[in-house]
């Protein structure tokens, strides 16, 4: 029995054994495995990233090949750190610090030491690799830009940091993703897929060759191609006509949603941010908090909206019924409750109907019709809940949903955002007349305002912009070809868009008009305020401008932008028409308009505040020009842009 009992437990001990070994080289043997064994080597094979294209086939971004100096810390051994030093152009305290941090984060995982050395700093290396144990140069791609413009919508590529490591286990200490712009937005299809190669190490840390014959190794896969909406020589073009200036422009094709052009002044070349330059270049970009270049104005800047809001005021009294378009409203150089004047206006002909009241941008007719919409219901903070729902229709007050990461929502206020701010005031449409004129409450962004256009270019509906075209072997998001419908019915749309009209015909934008097209616009001038030594400062005004082209058919939607620029004919305006004429005719016939932008800077403006110069609405206006080299300079570039 006991011979049994000790044959039984010999049977059950080798049977443990042997299962144990089945389940250690065959079961387990997984990739999991694979990447936590240390007597293997993982070496990863990065794939190139995709090709970014313009609509019109134009290449925008590839590559160009790069050198990454790598390492595994518990790997390293004495080494002469002077010399190693010297070739990667370090300091010794440079070393120690990104070995330590790497060292942190993983004595025997890759990482990477210097990264993205040139052609000619990784043939100067190479030769003395064999010295530095524990050190390997790993070849990857870097972008590579083929122009100098849209560095706000193409983006660039850095290093991932922990939080990404620790949220995306796709990516390791060293990898490259998207940063800003289309890279980021984009950054699954254009990134592609890493291979790796398994090598098999002997007890002495030596590469024995390729684990298991590579059988489990993987090829990368190249990121895929894509093809952006911008156009960019229209893009190119407006950030010329923005040289010298701040502000944004956002042109949109209402027909899509695509848009065209989103300049955002100032701005920088995307190449400056390639290569071992890119965090010092990256650092003095972010370290600008007065221009700002980083910051993209056309999607994160939140304006008041100016005059150019009047036209959906207009078109929620028509959809509410409470005005039609012949009633006329007096205007005695403002609007006045009794004696009380609560807005001022400028100069012009009275009383007016809806369709001079556009042309001519009165305040006192919206502030009539605005207060007609709020006073129709018997509580003052429902009638401002009726109007806000329209206003958000049209994409204002929230984010777009376009596909790019950056954005701010904006502010269209409802009644309970007055019921909170006035909780003992029994507050009416007096108490918010500036939302009339777009000026008050009311907060909006250059995209939501070439949006808004977009919808009026339509008669009542838009599709959510966005700034992908096509993507190689996939389609698109279909929430970019679903259009999305105001609250206004299409028979009111024609009065607005013919007052529009007027504002190039006989209003405020006579003088901007473009030969053998027709263009509806609105000019807007808003307040500008800002803190100065903790005490609220008006500023020069912004000049705005939003138009669409042609009346029918329209293929181009556009808000135009520029800080401290007076008012919206000054600067916006002229803009404005320039980049229509330029997107439709693809040249430019008003030379007289875009010789004046080119020569005029409002540097000036932006530097009074630092210079302790008089500014703001009493500051005396003068023109400030750019000397003749530079005009001359900016006009070779524009001749360059339009052959």
């Amino acid at each position: 029995m006991r011979q049994v009992l000790l044959f039984i437990i010999i049977i059950l001990t080798g049977i443990t054994f042997i299962g144990r070994l089945f389940y250690l080289q065959v079961i387990s043997y997984g990739n999991q495995n694979l990447y936590d064994d240390n007597a293997i080597r993982k070496v990863y094979d990065y794939p190139k990233r995709g090709f970014v294209y313009d609509r019109n086939g134009k290449l925008l971004v590839d590559n160009q090949p790069s050198y990454d100096v790598m390492f595994i810390p518990r790997e390293v051994k004495p080494l002469d750190t002077l010399e190693f030093c010297n070739l990667l152009k370090i300091t010794k305290e440079d070393f120690k610090k990104i070995f330590n941090k790497a060292y942190n984060y993983s004595p025997r995982l890759p990482s990477v030491f210097i990264p993205q050395l040139t052609k000619e700093d990784y043939a100067a290396l190479q030769e003395k690799m064999w010295k530095y144990e524990g050190f390997y140069i790993q070849k990857r791609s870097l972008r590579h830009y083929q122009t100098s413009i849209g560095a706000n919508v193409l983006g660039d590529i850095g290093e991932v940091n922990n939080a990404i490591i620790e949220k995306n286990p796709y990516y390791r200490m060293g990898d490259l993703i998207g940063k800003q712009g289309v890279e980021i937005s984009y950054e699954e299809e254009l990134r592609g897929v890493k291979g790796i190669k398994f090598i098999q190490k002997d007890r002495f840390n030596r590469d024995l060759g390729p684990y298991k014959d590579g059988i489990y190794d993987t090829l990368p896969k190249q990121g895929k191609d894509i093809t952006i909406t911008i156009d960019s020589k229209l893009q190119e073009y407006g950030e010329l006509l923005m040289k010298h200036k701040r502000g944004g422009i956002v042109a949109i094709e209402p027909s899509s949603g695509e848009i065209l052009a989103m300049v955002t002044a100032p701005n920088y070349n995307p190449n400056l941010l390639v290569g071992r330059e890119r965090s010092k270049n990256f650092t003095k970009l972010y370290r600008d908090t007065i221009a700002k270049p980083l910051y993209d104005r056309g999607l994160l800047a939140q304006y008041p909206p100016g005059s150019p809001f009047k036209v959906l005021n207009a078109l929620v009294a028509l959809q509410e019924n409470v005005v039609n378009t012949q009633e006329k409203f007096s205007c005695r150089m403002g609007y006045y409750l009794g004696s009380r004047r609560l807005t001022g206006c400028h100069s012009h002909a009275s009383p007016l109907n809806m369709n001079d009241g556009i042309a001519q941008s009165c305040n006192a007719y919206f502030a009539n019709v605005y207060r007609r919409v709020i006073d129709k219901y018997d509580d003052a903070s429902e009638g401002m809940d009726v109007w806000s729902n329209h206003i958000k229709s049209f994409g204002l007050g929230d984010y777009l949903g376009y596909d790019l990461v950056n954005g701010s929502p904006g502010k269209i206020p409802d009644g309970a955002f007055y019921d909170k701010w006035y909780p003992d005031f029994n507050w009416g449409s007096p108490t918010t007349i500036s939302n009339a004129i777009g000026q008050g409450e009311v907060i909006a962004t250059p995209i939501q305002l070439a949006n808004m256009v977009a919808a009026i270019a339509n008669r009542g509906y838009f599709y959510t912009p966005h700034i992908i075209k096509h993507i190689e072997g996939q389609p698109i998001d279909e929430k970019y070809t679903t259009p999305k419908h105001t609250t206004i019915d299409k028979k009111n749309f024609e009065p607005v868009i013919e007052g529009m009209f007027d504002v190039f015909n006989k209003g405020t934008a006579e003088s901007l008009q473009v030969p053998d097209i027709e263009i509806c616009g609105k000019t807007g001038t808003a307040e500008n305020f800002t803190k100065i030594d903790g005490v609220t400062t008006q500023l020069t005004d912004h000049s705005i401008f939003v138009a669409f082209a042609p009346k029918d058919n329209p293929k181009i939607a556009i808000a135009v932008f520029v800080e401290n620029g007076y008012w919206g004919s000054r600067f916006a305006g002229r803009i404005a028409s320039l980049m229509i004429e330029q997107h439709i005719k693809g040249t430019i016939t008003r030379k007289d308009l875009e010789d004046w932008i080119l020569w005029h800077s409002l540097e000036h403006e932006y530097e009074k505040p630092y210079l302790g110069e008089p500014f703001g609405i009493n500051a005396n206006s003068t023109y400030q020009l750019v000397d003749a080299k530079e005009h001359e300079r900016l006009k070779d570039l524009a001749k360059d842009i339009h052959n």
